[in-house]
């Protein structure tokens, strides 16, 4: 078991580069004197660490340990019993103080062996709009086969969950984030930790990942669409009002409205299908950046955004045009995260 030292570093290493645009910015805590030291703290692991690759497994040498401010009160009152007991030639005082001080002993046994041996398997983001709480999914494995109870797991804002793992199986903690402006949300240190089963002590482990979520722009605005363009040719679209030309159907994908789906062939065993329809071209929709008057650049991403969560409510076909990036009209909800990432992307210089 190890205690930490006292190094310190100059600076906490992040997983992702700081664009000048401030649309890539790492989580932080306000500049109080216990996320100093927790900074710090986090510095002289990762300098000792180094950058982690996932799956990993949490060995001794990675679990630090102190005892926490229950665990300090009761340092003390075993303290004063032996001082008493001592003072007193008191053998009754001498024996409770030397059985407690063997419980301590067990308890941060039991807490340190809690946290060691579990695995963090995968780390993904859920990304959200602007002004709502993104989710950062932990996915924990326990190959014990003693359950692991309450582990909390904590990124570096202050935002944690709570899981349980049980024995020789895995559990997912969902922590929530909040998403305060457009671009990345950048996470470079997990926190895994556990004061189970007294609270007496607290172990903690970090996990220097390179992980994040996104911040889409809020979707708001008032302007109309643009009108609807025509790519020539017969091919099949989404059912609007107005298509006559029946195509046939298809196998249901992810993203296809319940309104298109065959309930009749459904009921007859035939599986998920979407009617499909023809009409005589191809109609979609073209957003375009440059196209959107105003001088506020927030806002016209914003309505932007607008019309993507409108389009894609109605099934309807779209693209999207930010300065030289182009992504060719299409539906279903990879196409409108691929869309409303490059929103929150754009001016930041990274790939969408």
């Amino acid at each position: 078991m190890l205690v930490p030292g006292r190094e310190t570093g100059k600076t906490r290493a992040t997983g992702i580069p700081v664009e000048q645009s401030a649309r890539v910015f790492p989580v932080s805590r306000p500049g109080t004197v216990k996320a100093l030291l927790r900074r710090r703290m986090g510095a002289w692991a990762r300098r000792r660490q180094g950058d982690d690759q996932l799956p990993i497994t949490i060995s001794t040498r990675r679990v630090y340990i102190l005892p926490t401010r229950a665990g300090l009160a009761f340092a003390a009152l075993v303290l004063v019993m032996l001082l008493a007991g001592l003072n007193y030639s008191n053998s009754v005082a001498l024996l409770i103080t030397f059985l407690l001080g063997g419980f301590a002993m067990i308890a941060m046994h039991l807490t340190h062996r809690n946290l060691t041996g579990v695995a963090v398997r995968a780390v993904a983001g859920v990304d959200a709009f602007v002004g709502e709480h993104g989710r950062l999914l932990v996915t924990l494995e326990n190959p014990a086969d003693t359950a692991r109870i309450g582990l909390e797991c904590e990124i570096a804002d202050g935002a944690r969950a709570a899981v349980d793992v049980p024995a020789a199986g895995n559990a997912r903690a969902d922590v929530g984030l909040s998403l305060e402006r457009r671009g990345r949300l950048a996470v470079d240190r997990i926190t895994l930790s556990t004061r189970f089963p007294f609270g007496l002590f607290r172990a903690w482990t970090y996990v220097h990942i390179k992980a994040g979520l996104l911040g889409w722009p809020v979707p708001r605005g008032r302007r109309e669409m643009p009108p609807e363009a025509s790519s020539g040719g017969n091919a099949p679209s989404v059912h609007r009002v107005g298509d006559e030309e029946w195509a046939g159907l298809r196998e249901f994908r992810s993203g296809d409205s319940p309104r298109q789906v065959a309930w009749g062939a459904y009921a007859r065993g035939r599986g998920l299908l979407v009617k499909t329809w023809q009409s005589p071209a191809a109609h979609h929709r073209v957003f375009d950046l440059a196209a959107v008057p105003g001088a506020d650049l927030e806002q016209r991403l914003e309505q932007i955004s607008s019309w993507i969560v409108a389009a894609h409510a109605r099934g309807e076909r779209y693209g999207l045009r930010l300065g030289d990036r182009w992504s060719p009209p299409d539906s279903g909800n990879e196409h409108r995260a691929h869309c409303l990432n490059g929103l929150a992307l754009f001016g930041s210089g990274e790939a969408w």
